[in-house]
């Protein structure tokens, strides 16, 4: 449904007595239907037909421009090898008989017989036409014409202008291309005679048989490029099918929970990028679904933080007005605590909100973490004396000393939430241990204790605001439920990591992990510049 709301400023309009242009505003969460477009499985396969369609068009005119001119060249290579072994064989001839006679003229016919499609001539050294093709041609032509020609007049028929009147004159073609030549020689290698060779009906010398192939092989080219074209559309749609499929899955996920299925996930996996997509995609709805039962869990641990004082304020107030109990000191003692107590929460709700929004920029110094936290621990050792349990500093450096750019105030709210976490949560005559080492480029801060530990389904939950497992609940020193998540935010201003370990019934261990140079940090600032 479409969500809309409109602002009238008529009131205010009516007592300044100016009217502006318009006084209507809205808005439409329905986002407009997309314009007739093409699909990308379309588009896709469209792409594969195009890219094929080049590629053929692209090798018809390499062939007409490379392969054609060589098949030419190819053919009149031929022509002139069958030019040259005719002449050749005249002039044996020619020089056993020493003159032309119709036996050595007759050897001209040899190349004829080598294809039906090939004209010969054959002319002697003054000009003269000795043999040629075309005069049995011309012949046949003229006596079929000249025996109808009673017929030819009764139809009134023209004779044909294409045949010559005279039988004896050549068909030859007159373009020098289209003619190959060889010289008759005798003994003394005198030119005596020419041998001419043509292609009946072609001009580039291609016979009836190279002519078939060469059509032959134009046509397998179409041929196959309609075949190369099919297979690119089918496998351009199966392509885009199959990248659309989890595309569109993708997109029915993110409908669902858009549409509030927070449940919905994609369930792809893979190494490709479509895969990492995927689980990149899920990993976020699964987030996006913890955020958000945090969230309801968080408005409730609220009301429940607050409504415990405020009741206990509202009683008090109550009984005193009733006369139920007197207003003295003590109730009124009573009253400023549940105060102070609410004070400590909204102050710190407040500075976990400061230090998450990242509004007071993080000052580092070089500090000696071993000196430090000892000094924490010996500030807070007749904390933990009243409270009847053992705190103790470990150092565990190679020299004593270890050096950190940190903000020491930040690290020292950070370690003391941790020690008052253990305090609270550790029962009498149990142990507290602060530990300080190095893993190579870090600092390692650990608390560990003896207390009542953490279910193991419960540590995920470990850092977010309010909580407390139910063990914790039903101790009177629990606390605000905020020192942890403060903690984390802590650790995370300074790019470091902070991971818990725990046993119900034998303790938990909190460990924090802190770069000891800030040119991570550095480093991931301006590359978000």
């Amino acid at each position: 449904m479409a969500a809309t709301f409109s602002t009238d400023v008529k009131d205010n309009a009516a007592e300044t007595g100016e009217y502006p242009a318009s006084v209507r505003g809205s808005y439409n969460t329905i986002r407009r239907s997309p314009k007739n477009t093409w699909h990308y499985s379309t588009r896709m396969t469209l792409s594969f037909a195009m890219t094929a369609v080049m590629t053929a068009a692209i090798l018809v005119m390499v062939l007409a421009f490379v392969w054609e001119g060589q098949f030419q060249n190819y053919t009149r290579q031929n022509m002139l090898r069958v030019a040259e072994s005719t002449a050749e064989a005249i002039s044996q001839r020619y020089i056993e008989a020493g003159e032309w006679t119709p036996d050595v003229i007759s050897a001209t016919t040899a190349a004829s017989a080598v294809s039906d499609d090939i004209g010969v001539q054959l002319v002697d050294a003054d000009g003269n036409i000795l043999y040629d093709d075309t005069w049995a041609i011309t012949s046949r032509i003229s006596s079929r014409y000249t025996a109808s020609g009673d017929a030819r007049e009764q139809m009134q028929v023209p004779p044909p202008t294409d045949v010559p009147a005279n039988p004896d004159v050549s068909l030859m073609p007159t373009d020098a291309d289209s003619i190959v030549s060889a010289n008759v020689l005798d003994e003394n290698d005198n030119v005596v005679g020419t041998v001419r060779l043509w292609a009946f009906g072609s001009e580039a010398l291609l016979t009836k048989s190279d002519a078939a192939f060469r059509t032959n092989s134009y046509r397998a080219i179409g041929w196959a490029a309609a075949i190369a074209i099919g297979l690119a559309c089918l496998i351009g749609w199966a392509v885009a099918r199959a990248l659309t499929k989890p595309i569109n899955r993708i997109t029915s996920t993110a409908a669902q929970i858009r549409n509030g299925d927070l449940t919905a996930r994609t369930e792809l996996a893979g190494d490709d990028e479509i895969g990492r997509l995927g689980e990149t995609f899920d990993e976020m709805a699964t987030s996006l679904e913890r955020d958000i039962k945090l969230e309801h869990r968080l408005t409730s641990d609220v009301a429940h933080e607050l409504r415990t004082p405020l009741m206990a304020m509202q009683a008090t107030v109550e009984a005193m007005q009733d006369g139920v109990l007197p207003a003295d000191d003590e109730h009124f003692e009573t009253l400023a605590n549940e105060v102070r107590r609410l004070s400590k929460l909204v102050e710190a709700m407040l500075h976990l909100s400061r230090i998450e929004n990242g509004t007071n920029q993080l000052e580092t110094e070089h500090t000696d973490l071993v000196y430090m936290v000892s000094s924490l621990v010996s500030s807070q050792h007749q904390l933990f004396h009243e409270k009847r349990l053992h705190l103790r500093f470990n150092d565990e450096t190679l020299d004593g000393i270890l050096y950190a750019d940190i903000n020491p105030d930040m690290i020292s709210e950070a370690v003391v939430n941790l020690l008052s976490n253990a305090m609270r949560y550790t029962k009498e005559d149990g142990w507290v241990v602060v530990t300080v080492a190095q893993d190579r480029q870090d600092a390692l801060i650990s608390v560990a204790d003896t207390g009542i530990g953490i279910a193991k389904e419960d540590i995920p939950r470990t850092f977010s605001r309010f909580w407390r497992s139910d063990a914790s609940r039903e101790m009177e020193s629990g606390g605000l439920g905020v020192g942890l998540s403060l903690t984390k935010e802590i650790v995370d201003r300074h790019n470091g990591t902070i991971s818990v370990e725990s046993e119900v019934g034998k303790g938990t261990t909190f460990t924090l992990r802190i770069p000891i140079t800030r040119r991570r940090q550095r480093q991931n600032r301006d590359r978000d510049k």
